[in-house]
């Protein structure tokens, strides 16, 4: 094996990582949502921009507006996750530029003065940085949900503004009884890898 990273970590955030369907009721705590965010905030974007914003579902009044726009197959996981975010791409996310690329801070306007070339970059980016937060609340111990089942204009129109491109909803907690379906296939190294 030519990987560096011992086995069972390997296990943890990818052979055995699956997408949690059950969750218990343990609850997930704003220090962990810390601790996942200071570990995978490290993760590389385009010229440090950074676009991903997390928004933590935690109040009863606000998972049932997020109910509402969740694909009916989804609810119930939904309903019972002890934690729900909304992963999103911040499209003004140039604003910190002179904060995270302080090097060249006249990137903010030269670069990401447009906003339709930095709305696609920030989705792009985020997207990005949402596979590092899973991968993240993986390495806490915790099953990530991450959905894509949602009415993504509703959520944002609901609980973000113009300038916040929801990208997912992901269940986060402890797995809870019967909470994996059967390991879908994966595609082989000759069906993915070309070299040129």
């Amino acid at each position: 094996m030519s990987l560096v990273l011992d086995p069972t970590a390997q296990d943890l955030l990818f052979r055995e990582a699956r997408t949690a369907n059950t969750f218990t009721e343990e609850p997930v705590t704003d220090e962990q949502i810390q601790a996942i965010y200071d570990l995978v905030k490290y993760g590389p974007t385009s010229m440090n921009g950074s676009p991903l914003r997390v928004t933590l579902v935690r109040s009863a009044e606000a998972r049932e507006r997020l109910l509402q726009h969740v694909f009916e197959g989804n609810q119930p996981k939904t309903a019972a996750a002890p934690l729900v975010v909304i992963l999103s791409a911040d499209n003004e996310f140039h604003e910190e530029l002179p904060q995270l690329h302080p090097h060249f801070p006249q990137a903010k306007d030269l670069v990401w003065g447009e906003r339709a070339f930095r709305e696609k970059n920030a989705t792009l980016n985020a997207a990005l940085q949402a596979a590092y937060f899973i991968i993240g609340v993986r390495a806490a111990g915790l099953a990530a949900g991450p959905m894509t089942g949602v009415d993504l204009a509703g959520i944002q129109k609901e609980f973000l503004d113009d300038d916040h491109t929801p990208l997912m909803v992901v269940n986060i907690g402890k797995p809870g009884e019967d909470a994996w379906f059967p390991r879908a296939p994966r595609l082989g190294y000759d069906q993915v890898v070309t070299t040129v």
